[in-house]
């Protein structure tokens, strides 16, 4: 069956078995008093069709057309017009039950039926209640389809929070990996027995950085064991130029934090660096307590204008991937200090994010 029809069927069915409610609504408030059953049946029946049309206008032009759309004024003028004219309808079926139905003779009338301001109000009654329902249903239609578009708002901007995060973590693919490609060619050429040692290496990082990153959560054990290939990696391609100090505390199984949310402020040490001394100075220290992470990173650096706004770049993608992810639940204080660059950033409720 159409499903139009159907819904079309339903609403008639629905309305007819309302309006036949109104009936006997009608007929057993103009029964009180009274055994004229004929006019009390006959009366109801005027007065439904007047209740209908007062009704059916109020719901289905003067409420959307006027009062939703908030033309207050031309509602009030509208509704005052309707009014007058459904009263005229009400007086016209009173006097046509005094005359058709009674012969003339009032005390043939039940009581109810000729007293007009009763019958004024029973009528309204009626409109008004299904006036209020309208507006009932209007407006849970209405907090229906905004919910509906905030949903859709809400899953559209995930959306592009998600795409966001994805640009933001191809971005992070590491420049080190043609450093280290070079490193591993000039081992071949000496046919080193390192080589292989550092493929392995190189091969462990590039699955953790090509897959696991795909990942919305990875193990912080995980992500600081590939931190320490990471460093073991940039040992060999420093060779005796690189002094490194890293201390993390031992991190349960459990606790986890986005993929690549380190090993970048590790890559920007390196890349950034700078040799004082003979010597690249970078140290390390990650602790875990309270459920809060703290990460600190320092290295030596000379800064000109064109380190700094590589920096920056850098920086700025992973402040974006912080907001992204630990939005009110992170700091982040980036100083630089007697020729030390110096990163710290705390997570806070690793559990609940």
């Amino acid at each position: 069956m159409n499903i139009n029809l159907l819904h079309k069927s339903k609403f008639v069915l629905v309305h007819f078995l309302l309006w036949v409610v109104v009936y006997f609504f009608f007929v057993y408030f103009f029964s009180y008093n009274s055994n004229n059953t004929s006019y009390i049946i006959w009366f109801s029946s005027f007065l439904l069709p007047i209740t209908m049309v007062t009704t059916y206008f109020m719901v289905y032009y003067l409420i959307p057309r006027y009062l939703l759309t908030k033309k207050y004024v031309l509602f009030s003028i509208y509704s005052l017009y309707t009014a007058i004219f459904s009263t005229y309808l009400i007086v016209l079926a009173i006097f046509g039950g005094f005359i058709f139905l009674s012969n003339m003779e009032i005390k043939k009338m039940p009581p109810m039926s000729r007293n007009f301001v009763f019958v004024l109000i029973l009528v309204y009654l009626v409109v008004a209640i299904f006036s209020f329902i309208s507006l009932l249903n209007q407006n849970f239609k209405t907090i229906s389809k905004n919910k509906a578009l905030e949903n859709k708002i809400l899953e559209t901007q995930l959306q592009i929070k998600n795409q966001e995060l994805q640009y933001l973590k191809k971005q992070i693919h590491p420049h080190f990996l043609f450093n280290t490609l070079n490193t591993i060619y000039g081992f071949a050429l000496k046919q080193s027995e390192d080589t292989p040692e550092i493929i392995l290496k190189l091969s462990n990082l590039l699955d953790y950085i090509l897959y696991q990153v795909n990942k919305p959560k990875v193990s912080l054990k995980e992500e600081i064991a590939h931190i320490k290939e990471y460093i073991e990696l940039e040992k060999i391609r420093f060779q005796d130029t690189l002094k490194v100090s890293f201390i993390a505390d031992e991190i349960p199984e459990s606790i986890q934090i986005s993929p690549m949310l380190l090993i970048p402020f590790v890559e920007n040490a390196f890349k950034h660096g700078n040799l004082i001394d003979g010597f690249l100075n970078t140290e390390i220290v990650i602790r875990f307590s309270n459920d809060n992470l703290k990460f600190t990173i320092k290295n030596t650096t000379i800064q000109n204008e064109a380190t700094k706004e590589n920096y920056g770049i850098g920086l700025k993608n992973i402040k974006k991937r912080l907001d992204i992810l630990y939005i009110d639940n992170y700091t982040l204080n980036i100083s630089e200090f007697e020729g030390w660059y110096n990163v710290n950033l705390n997570v806070l409720n690793l559990k609940a994010n």
